[in-house]
């Protein structure tokens, strides 16, 4: 029951009269009627506008003929200023056409000052209906809002809002987001639910319709399917769709109510997620196994070597010893590969052109793909320069090209391009990569068989090879791509079955200024007679450092480890020229030793070696060329050559 003003708290009441005594008349009937109220009283029109805008009433009364005003105008002011208070016009003789005008212009009633005894209860009435239709105005605009926010929502929302009535079948509503992912329109929609179920993937159906079916049975609490999403152009998104049955009171009938969303983009960035961690795992295990690996493959390839120069070509033992060298080189291309997959290479980066990388192994390529496919070169004359270890991107271009090779049997064409390219943007067939701003462009193509796209999301896969067993390691692609991230370059891939493969790579262009001459330099005497300090803590390696320097006239101290190496380096009485280290030992790091060594002879020069380390500190070095470095394996001709390039340099 609503509570009127007046029984409990006081009526404000306006009340337009110029007669005092009808006034005095009028104001009795309330008081006897019980009706509570407290009355402002004007006579004329300035003092009702006055009122009007000094204060807010329940009620106004207002009597229809006044010397200086009529009821017409003053119910004119009293809705222009107080919409929502009710209007009462009291007149002595009220005529009905002036009755009806009244009340068309918002008059909540009208009295015949003859007939009082209906003042009452038309006062109470009058509170009454303002309140319920104030309640109404308010609940309509609260319902308005709500419906704003609704429509915000479902317009702005990536997961798509939908209705479907069920038995039959018809699609109530469905947001903007459910037309782009199912690609129709909503009146595409309602017109025929089938729109529904046509876009579902023809193998997903039958699930997600018995999913359906069971829910709006009530055999499961809940619709909730992960399923494909066919556009009429072909396209293909992944959705996950759920939603519940919602009861409708008044008709009784059911509904189904849920949201969709579009997963496509999640789940190819957790595809990629997954692939960087297995190839972090695998990097991790190169990685962990390199170092040690390294050492045992480069004792074994420098002793092969030495014994060689010993022995007579037409032996036995020289034919035997080679073939020792040969699985040790085939071990270390592998180690390195693993290295390259995992991105723990270590790179020696300068600027190159990758015009004149692919100019030095052309012989080697046109050699490795025989001669029923044609090798095709597309070399801009003009490109730029890019900061790139060129060993690696040797081994890019020749695991690109044999991969091309085997996908065309019955031979075909390879296609070796290069292009300098403005700022690019990330194709659908991006695979890996940061490369921005200007780039130089690497792009291998073939006319070969082609991927489906199931071996087109495994193909950077460790190991994973399409060709018969002992007919590839799985590795060559898995180099490439370990390479070119670790290079700072980006990486796509676009095959289609039966049309072909094109690799292509983008790295980022530096600029040509004090760039390195890619030329060989005059050879060099490798012998010389100066004081080297080897650190190595492999006893089996450092004995072959040792052989090596010796054997070329140098004079060699040995330690196994920093701390030794500094007393060495203490009591030596001689200058020591050059320490070659391992950049990895127990105990002091190779850095810190090479620092406390310089305190000593400043003017000592220092070579790294290492298969494989970690220390981004390092890293930086080696990639800004900053230290001198040897990579392990070597030949003993590798290390000749290298320290008299470290102890030559002025």
């Amino acid at each position: 029951m609503t509570r009127v003003p007046g029984d409990t708290t006081p009526v404000r009441l306006l009340h337009l009269e110029d007669n005092a005594k009808d006034a005095e008349l009028i104001h009795d009937r309330l008081e006897v009627a019980g009706l509570k109220s407290v009355i402002t009283r004007v006579s004329n029109r300035k003092g009702f506008e006055t009122a009007l805008n000094d204060a807010t009433y329940h009620v106004i009364l207002c009597d229809f003929n006044l010397p200086d005003y009529d009821g017409i105008s003053a119910l004119s002011a009293a809705r222009a200023s107080q919409p929502d208070v009710p209007v009462i016009v009291i007149s002595g003789s009220l005529g009905e056409e002036e009755a009806v005008k009244c009340l068309h212009l918002g008059a909540t009633d009208y009295l015949l000052k003859q007939r009082l005894e209906r003042l009452p209860n038309a006062v109470r009435r009058a509170i009454i209906a303002a309140d319920e239709q104030r309640k109404r105005r308010r609940a309509e605009a609260e319902l308005r809002a709500s419906e704003e926010r609704f429509r915000l929502l479902a317009q702005h929302s990536r997961d798509g809002f939908w209705f479907v009535g069920l038995k039959p079948e018809r699609v109530l509503y469905v947001s903007p987001a459910v037309e782009l992912i199912w690609g129709r329109t909503a009146e595409e929609f309602y017109q025929d639910a089938a729109v529904w179920w046509n876009g579902i993937d023809p193998a997903d159906q039958p699930r997600v319709r018995a999913a359906w079916e069971a829910c709006a049975d009530g055999l499961s609490p809940r619709f909730e399917e992960e399923f494909r999403v066919i556009h009429p152009d072909g396209t293909v998104r992944l959705v996950v769709n759920g939603g519940t049955i919602v009861l409708d009171d008044a008709s009784g009938s059911a509904h189904m109510s849920g949201l969709v969303r579009d997963i496509t983009e999640r789940t190819q960035l957790e595809l990629e997620l997954r692939q960087a961690q297995k190839m972090e795992g695998i990097g991790q295990l190169a990685g962990g196994i390199a170092h040690d690996f390294n050492n045992l493959l480069t004792v074994i390839q420098g002793n092969s070597d030495l014994a060689l120069d010993g022995l007579d070509p037409s032996s036995p033992a020289h034919a035997d010893i080679c073939e020792i060298k040969r699985a040790a080189t085939s071990a270390a291309a592998l180690t390195k590969q693993l290295l390259a997959f995992g991105r723990r290479q270590v790179l020696q980066p300068r600027p190159i052109e990758l015009r004149t990388v692919i100019r030095t192994v052309e012989s080697m390529l046109s050699r490795l793909i025989g001669d029923n496919i044609e090798l095709v070169l597309d070399l801009a004359e003009n490109g730029g320069w890019v900061l790139a270890d060129p060993g690696q991107i040797e081994q890019v271009i020749i695991n690109l090209t044999v991969n091309a090779r085997d996908a065309m049997p019955d031979g075909g064409c390879i296609t070796i391009a290069t292009q300098t390219v403005q700022q690019h943007t990330k194709s659908s067939d991006w695979v890996a990569g940061i490369a921005t701003g200007t780039c130089e462009r690497l792009t291998v193509s073939d006319t070969g068989v082609g991927m489906d796209k199931a071996t087109r999301n495994r193909i950077f896969e460790p190991f994973f090879t399409t060709k018969p067993l002992g007919h590839g390691t799985g590795l060559g692609l898995s180099t490439v791509h370990g390479i070119v991230k670790q290079s700072g370059g980006e990486l796509h891939l676009a095959s289609t079955p039966g049309k072909g493969t094109s690799f292509t790579i983008y790295f980022p262009q530096v600029s040509t200024t004090g760039r390195v001459d890619v030329q060989q330099a005059a050879p060099r005497s490798s012998t010389g007679s100066e004081t080297i300090l080897v650190v190595e803590d492999q006893p089996s390696l450092r004995e072959l450092v040792r052989r090596i320097l010796q054997q070329k006239g140098y004079r060699v101290l040995e330690a196994p480890d920093g701390e030794e190496a500094i007393k060495v380096a203490e009591s030596s009485a001689r200058p020591i020229h050059l320490v070659i280290t391992d950049v990895v030992m127990p105990g002091m790091n190779a850095r810190a030793m090479a620092e406390r060594i310089r305190g000593i002879w400043p003017t000592v020069r220092v070579l790294f070696m290492s298969g494989y380390h970690d220390d981004d500190v390092m890293l930086r070095s080696l990639a800004n060329a900053k230290v001198d470095f040897l990579q392990k394996p070597f030949l003993p001709y590798d290390m000749a050559e290298k320290v008299r390039e470290v102890l030559e340099r002025a």
